[in-house]
């Protein structure tokens, strides 16, 4: 029975693992600074009190726990030249990449939906997006990540490692863990794959459909400005979702090769890593109530500090 399992490591060069522990907590305390700095400012600021916020702060949260998961580890290892992962460890990690990427898929969808009633269905914008059905999205948005996150992680860890225990990859993904199964036919782990792909297009057509029909309203609006101040909402989550569907598209439709090169291994952590970073520095600079939240939290902040 397997016990462990040996990650990649970035280079065999001490000197190497050393920058690459340092720039790696540098991007994690960074968006652990972000995403922190939204869930307070849409907590404590009543004004950011809306569906949109919500959605944020919940998006923002599960960006925290997806780097958390594996962007410690994978210091930890740099700095140990330890690259050993256990088998429960390796399952742990796989749930929960698989639980909290696919949350963040349907906590989008739901954010291209709100858009859609804001703009589209503005006055009745309040009945539909009221507070329990935010709360009902957002937990529907939990459970199916944990179903995504077990299916996956019981599919995977169903096939036989009777191999080599070397992952082509820096932290436990499913890709790599079937590459170096020893069994060539992979019927559980290819019918998890399919439903989560069914799952996926639903909603990448769902936030699709919400923004044709977003566009749509905003070329019928007779004032110029308006349509602009309606799309400006738009802006940060249209970037957020592209990003998230690129570095995704980036990390799996490539194969796995056999001996992965440095770029292979940079590229696979754009997805886990890039987005979680990148979303709260989105948000802050392109949307002008979070701007607002900010400078107000730290002109207060400044002014308690003094006394």
């Amino acid at each position: 029975m397997v016990k462990e399992f040996f990650l990649m490591e970035f280079s065999p060069n001490r000197d190497l693992q050393v920058l690459h522990a340092i720039l790696f907590l540098l991007i994690y305390l960074s968006s652990l600074i972000g995403n922190c700095l939204i869930i307070v400012l849409v907590t404590l600021d009543h004004y950011l009190h809306m569906p949109m916020y919500f959605f944020l702060k919940n998006l923002s949260f599960l960006d925290v726990c997806l780097i958390s998961v594996i962007v410690p580890k994978s210091i930890f290892n740099s700095l140990s030249s330890n690259s050993i992962i256990s088998f429960p460890g390796c399952v742990l990690q796989v749930f929960l990449v698989v639980h909290f990427v696919a949350a963040e898929f349907f906590i989008l969808t739901a954010m291209s939906y709100d858009r859609y009633v804001a703009i589209s269905q503005p006055l009745h914008y309040d009945v539909i997006m009221d507070r329990e059905t935010c709360i009902w999205m957002t937990a529907a948005s939990w459970f199916f990540g944990a179903f995504f996150g077990s299916l996956y992680s019981a599919g995977t860890f169903s096939l036989s490692f009777c191999g080599s225990r070397n992952l082509p990859q820096f932290f436990c993904d499913v890709p790599s863990l079937v590459k170096i199964s020893c069994l060539n036919s992979h019927v559980t782990i290819d019918v998890s794959v399919a439903v989560g792909i069914c799952c996926g297009l639903v909603c990448f057509l769902a936030i699709v459909l919400s923004y044709i029909y977003i566009f749509k309203t905003v070329s019928s609006m007779p004032s110029v400005q308006g349509g602009s101040k309606a799309l400006s909402t738009c802006l940060p989550h249209l970037t957020v979702v592209t990003t998230f569907l690129l570095t995704a598209a980036i990390a799996y439709v490539k194969p796995v090769p056999e001996s992965p090169s440095l770029l292979d291994l940079m590229l696979s952590v754009l997805y886990p890593v890039l987005p979680p970073t990148l979303n709260p520095i989105i948000y802050s600079l392109r949307n002008k109530e979070m701007k607002a939240s900010m400078k107000k939290f730290f002109w207060k902040l400044g002014g308690n500090m003094k006394y």
